[in-house]
């Protein structure tokens, strides 16, 4: 390649087709802070790929690949080590060999003093790890060497209050990302698959209409007061007001106020592989509900999260045999917006122009 001239990334064709691929250069959430303690290392695995994320001693985070090039031995199996001329580096648990937090190797103890191997040329894949409010996040390049660097910071949120998180769980749902999403987003199956006595039934239902914009990356339903049919705002008291905004490659939050207090509910969808996504959801709040009834808000958040668990898996059924999809209207522009956006990231990263986001929002309706 000639000096100066851009290197062209060839972008997978599957990058933007629904329920195919995944999208590249941009942040997947990994991890919680908490969840990432000094010295230990912690396998995950993220659009397929094997990936180590520590801490070293002195509080920062990286990411490796989680293969030792020699024989193949996970390094999370390995320890983190003091390197003699100062840092850290990953010992493989099968021969020893030694890898520093930005992937070059270090040491090859079964080398003998005359045998004359430059070390340095060998690496093993780095991935950009971020933390940011807590949160830890990996980018995930499209460059198949894994050389492309961030061009953008990970994303924040609003509503980060109060220290530590006061919900986290946590499942793997079997699906691809791309159905879990819509399946996230969808605002007309909670009367059927929620059917709570704390929150709505399909008896319940009743025309919504709710302003929509373009967000970064994304979209949001304006802040409004909740619908209500939505029992479970009750608890809060006050006037509560939400916005809930969607950004790729997979993040939803809902923000409420209510006068000075403030809930932040976050899910984070984490695709594992081409059939599995991890979703991680968070909440944060100063709002006194959430000490005196926090069990109970535990319960329900879970019991949501188990809900559309065993619908994606029943879904599933359908699935298999890979059928054309029909969405319908104003209840189902989400998802076409989701599908349009990943169509616009993978152009703009292809043709190295900045992204420019498709949707263009205006007033949904649907029954609920």
């Amino acid at each position: 390649m000639a000096e100066g001239e851009a290197k062209t990334v060839e972008f997978p064709a599957e990058a933007h087709r629904f329920g195919r691929g995944f999208l590249r250069d941009i942040w997947y959430f990994a991890a919680l802070a908490g969840d990432l303690k000094p010295g230990k290392l912690q396998r995950y695995e993220i659009l397929g790929e094997p990936v180590l994320i520590g801490r070293t001693r002195k509080g920062e985070v990286y990411g490796l690949r989680d293969v030792c090039p020699h024989r193949a031995a996970p390094l999370s199996a390995g320890r983190l080590v003091a390197e003699p001329g100062g840092g850290e580096a990953v010992e493989c648990p099968y021969h020893g060999w030694r890898f520093r937090t930005d992937g070059a190797c270090s040491a090859i103890p079964s080398l003998a003093g005359d045998q004359a191997v430059d070390i340095g040329r060998i690496r093993v894949r780095r991935y950009p790890v971020v933390e940011s409010q807590g949160l830890v996040f990996v980018w995930m390049s499209s460059d198949p060497r894994g050389e492309g660097e961030p061009d953008q910071p990970p994303p924040t949120f609003p509503g980060i209050v109060g220290g530590a998180p006061k919900l986290v769980d946590r499942m793997v749902f079997d699906s691809h990302i791309d159905h879990a999403v819509v399946g996230l987003m969808d605002p007309a199956h909670g009367p059927y698959v929620h059917q709570n006595w704390w929150w709505r039934s399909p008896a319940s239902q009743h025309e919504k209409a709710k302003i929509f914009e373009p967000r970064e990356a994304g979209f949001a339903m304006v802040r409004h007061p909740p619908s209500k049919n939505s029992y479970a705002y009750k608890v809060l008291g006050g006037a509560p007001a939400t916005e809930i905004v969607f950004r790729l490659p997979g993040l939803r939050y809902e923000h409420i106020e209510v006068g000075p207090r403030q809930v932040l509910s976050l899910t984070c969808l984490t695709p594992l592989n081409e059939t599995a996504t991890r979703i991680t959801q968070i909440m944060w709040s100063d709002h006194p509900a959430f000490t005196l009834l926090r069990p109970f808000i535990a319960q329900g958040a879970r019991k949501f999260l188990r809900q559309d668990a065993a619908m994606v898996n029943l879904q599933n059924q359908g699935l298999a045999y890979d059928p054309a999809l029909l969405w319908i209207d104003d209840a189902d522009r989400q998802a076409k917006w989701y599908q349009a956006l990943k169509r616009e990231w993978t152009a703009s990263r292809r043709e190295h122009r900045p992204f420019a986001n498709p949707v263009e929002g205006g007033v949904l309706r649907w029954r609920s």
